[in-house]
């Protein structure tokens, strides 16, 4: 029963786990980078160990110096957060070597679903449908990829397997194209999971991205909390996700639930993990992926099931049985959840970095944020932009939206940019409202024109104020301040006429 947890990772979600570990009573150790160094992670842990320079590969993909740490602090457990080591097989093994708790799955579970490539092969063989791609394990040369990619057909997809988060992915329309976004899905993988691998997936027009949340402990436990509609995206990333589904109906929640425990039991899955899937037009769905970690979009499901998610992993890795079986879990409501990235959405989403120099977070019935940053915190460019996560829960889907209105409203960053207006601009959308979306839709059927001009009037009237603030300065800087006849101020005349007549 460990009573020490190092979390391994950053920003908000470093925040989130530390403090589900003080809820439970646990000590918590944090550990960062240079860039780091007056983070809010760091602040918050009780202690704090330095890793290294900013790149992540010389401190956050660091196992030797995390493990070192480790052992220096007592820490008899480890929780990887997402992204960096959360799926990094050999970093668990290591973990159950030294006698570290790993929060998380087994090593070989992460092998085989990890690995997205294998996990194909696995849930292939459970009998799950999957979307066509490269069914060989192993690492693929360019050669192997580029001869197999025309039997899989084109459009298709290059994806890392040993990560998601739409990092090393690319969309591949011709084997003309293909050679150059081999080479750099394989340096974007690289630099994000420490592993280049990657494989081809074919890509369905038009589809959902659905995904299950699955808990399961060591009793051999497995349940499903439910989905998340993800397929509000740009270039694979994110931006929008919200549960439950709009597309779905009682019948195939059902159906797909059942099948992401079955495939979760195909690889004696333990602790949280996401089983992905895409949904076309006609509602086939086909496996898309495992991931065996925690999401960044775990709080939209914690909002429509009470059920602590972070707090659930702890218990599991602790030996427990789950809190919850399958007919205990209900679903209250609706929760949705914007990514609120450092860029600019109105010049191509690119980064913006620089210092936050002013935050009004939003409050009240059903808001929730999630963040790792605040006043005066340096927004570097070695990481991902994301610097908070704003989530609200509604009775129905229309008050979430109407209530995500209210919150963006609120919403106050300055210092640098944000994607604050694209998502104002979304829940403005009718599309959106409607529910009539698929992964698609950001880039091919959503427009900023709107809040641009908007966004150009607010600059206009923001000038002519300042304009005339600086013209009223300018006539009180230039007033003269005379002084009266009796050459003494108005009110030393009344203290001497006062002591005159007592």
């Amino acid at each position: 029963m460990f009573k020490k947890v190092l979390v391994a990772n950053r920003g908000e979600i470093a925040v989130r786990i530390l403090r589900a570990c003080r809820e439970l009573g646990l000590e918590t150790v944090a550990v960062f980078s240079e860039a780091d160094r007056n983070a809010l992670h760091v602040r918050y842990a009780d202690e704090a160990y330095l890793l290294g320079p900013a790149p992540s590969r010389e401190s956050y993909l660091r196992m030797d110096k995390i493990l070192d740490i480790a052992k220096r602090a007592g820490a008899d457990a480890i929780h990887p957060g997402y992204g960096f080591l959360a799926e990094r097989e050999d970093f668990a093994a290591k973990c159950a070597e030294l006698k570290i708790a790993f929060i998380g799955p087994k090593p070989s579970s992460i092998a085989a679903m990890g690995d997205k490539a294998e996990a194909r092969a696995t849930v292939i063989k459970a009998g799950v449908p999957v979307v066509p791609g490269t069914e060989d394990v192993g690492n693929l040369t360019d050669d192997d990829l580029l001869g197999v990619a025309p039997t899989i057909g084109f459009p298709l997809l290059i994806k890392a397997t040993a990560g998601g988060g739409g990092k090393g992915m690319r969309e591949v329309r011709s084997l003309e194209e293909m050679p150059g976004l081999l080479r750099s899905a394989r340096r974007e993988a690289e630099s994000a999971f420490g592993d280049g691998n990657v494989y081809l997936e074919k890509l369905v027009e038009g589809a959902r991205h659905i995904e299950f949340q699955i808990m399961a402990d060591s009793l051999g436990n497995v349940i499903h909390l439910g989905e998340r509609e993800c397929s509000i995206q740009r270039r694979h990333q994110k931006l929008v996700e919200e549960a439950p589904s709009p597309f779905l109906d009682d019948e195939l929640r059902e159906q797909m639930g059942n099948v992401a425990v079955k495939a979760a039991q195909a690889v004696d899955y333990i602790n949280a993990g996401t089983i992905e899937f895409l949904v076309d037009k006609d509602r086939n769905f086909y496996f898309l992926e495992m991931n065996t970690r925690l999401q960044v979009e775990h709080p939209v499901t914690e909002l429509v099931t009470g059920i602590d998610i972070v707090a659930e992993q702890l218990r599991i890795a602790r030996g427990r049985p789950l809190s919850y079986a399958q007919e205990q879990v209900r679903f209250n409501g609706h929760a949705i959840e914007c990514r609120v990235n450092a860029e600019d959405p109105f010049n191509n989403f690119i980064p913006s970095t620089g210092r936050i120099t002013h935050s009004i977070l939003p409050t009240g019935p059903g808001i929730r944020v999630d963040t790792g940053v605040y006043p005066g915190f340096e927004i570097t460019p070695y990481y991902d932009p994301m610097i908070a996560k704003l989530i609200v829960w509604g009775e129905t889907r229309a008050q979430a939206i109407l209530r995500m209105r209210r919150a963006l409203e609120e919403y106050r960053i300055v210092g640098v940019r944000t994607n604050i207006p694209f998502h104002q601009t979304l829940m403005d959308s009718h599309r959106f409202m409607g529910g009539q979306f698929d992964t698609r839709f950001v880039e091919e059927r959503f427009s900023m024109e709107g809040a641009s001009e908007q966004s150009d009037e607010q600059v206009e009237i923001a000038a002519i104020l300042a304009t005339l603030v600086a013209h009223k300065e300018t006539e009180r800087a230039a007033q003269i301040v005379r002084g009266n006849e009796r050459d003494a101020s108005n009110w030393k005349w009344v203290g001497r006429w006062e002591r005159m007549h007592r």
